[in-house]
């Protein structure tokens, strides 16, 4: 029997029964997760997701795109991508009705602004994910909204009939590029002027990414955001660049001190060291090991934390230390 659901609010995992797996287009599945015992699920906030334990050691995360207000069920969707590092290869062949499968509670890195006048929302294949569940409570909420879903054909474009079904308060655009992203949506010419109290929430791959970012750097930033699927490719190090140097972790409750090589993860570290950091996506887009600090300069490198976030928090994954001592809160 499973925890009631007053426990399992403080828990990080949940154990839950594959109900159905469907197919929603081409390569692309859909899985829907429940409680064996058919008890509501820990709530869940437009934009967020979970992280999904495939096999052992291989852990992704999936946006979840059903209703928020949904309590019964988590549903995520997944495109099968050959070139990936097998999780979604992992998802398609097999995770089967009715495996039990390790689920993270919802963690929100891409949440909605509810309170906009209006929100303009661009897909770029699976990217619709996230934004589908932002359509599904933007219309519950009678807030005016726009997506631009964009796909290479209609057989590729997951969810579509149903966004159509449920947009009563807002509109759904389809963009079918046939594999030519000029036949595309214009997204220069979409955002070209910015709105007032508009935002604008985008999702998708690589290029699809960098253009939504070009076309809209001359919006205010609080009014753009976006979410990656994947860490976007960074700049080479130059031979001008300040060279990376080691440093000394405080670990202010334990009152441990650790040093950090230059070839060292802080994470890693962190764990070596016996302190409570998990970690997920090793690449700075899930949150999963969110840590705070007291002090030091740190040198950012997720996609996910605002400045604000910043000044005190810090993703060890990828993130270091860039002058002083750090001291976390662990």
């Amino acid at each position: 029997m499973n925890a009631p659901l007053a426990e399992r609010a403080t828990l990080t995992h949940l154990e839950l029964v594959l109900r159905q797996v469907r197919m929603e287009a081409t390569g692309i599945n859909s899985y829907e997760f429940v409680d064996a015992d058919g008890n509501d699920l820990p709530a869940f906030t437009a934009g967020a997701h979970i992280d999904v334990h495939i096999a052992p050691g291989v852990i992704r995360q999936y946006s979840l795109c059903n209703s928020p207000e949904e309590r019964h069920r988590y549903v995520v969707a997944v495109l099968r991508d050959e070139a990936g590092r097998g999780g979604s290869r992992g998802m398609h062949e097999t995770l089967h009705v009715p495996n039990r499968v390790r689920i993270s509670v919802p963690r929100n890195n891409f949440p909605l602004a509810e309170g906009a006048k209006k929100i303009i929302m661009l897909a770029g294949g699976i990217g619709v994910t996230p934004l589908k569940a932002m359509v599904h409570r933007l219309e519950s909420k009678r807030v005016d909204y726009e997506l631009h879903y964009c796909a290479k054909g209609p057989q590729y474009a997951a969810f579509e009939s149903e966004l159509r079904s449920i947009a009563r308060i807002g509109h759904i655009h389809c963009h079918f590029d046939g594999g030519d992203p000029k036949k595309g949506l214009n997204i220069a010419k979409l955002l070209k002027h910015p709105e007032a109290d508009t935002h604008i929430y985008y999702c998708g791959p690589g290029g699809f990414m960098q253009a939504c970012a070009d076309a809209a750097a001359h919006w205010p930033s609080e009014l753009v955001h976006c979410e990656h699927f994947k860490a976007p490719v960074q700049k080479a190090p130059t031979t001008s660049d300040t060279p990376v140097e080691g440093y000394v972790v405080e670990l202010a409750r334990s009152e441990k001190k650790l040093t950090v090589a230059p070839d060292q993860n802080l994470a890693e570290v962190l764990q070596q060291a016996g302190a409570p950091v998990e970690t997920s996506c090793q690449s700075g887009l899930c949150g999963t090991c969110k840590v705070r600090y007291l002090a030091g300069e740190v040198d950012h490198q997720d996609f996910i934390l605002d400045e604000s976030e910043r000044q005190t928090v810090m993703t060890p994954c990828v993130s270091r230390c860039s002058g002083g001592t750090l001291v976390l809160d662990l």
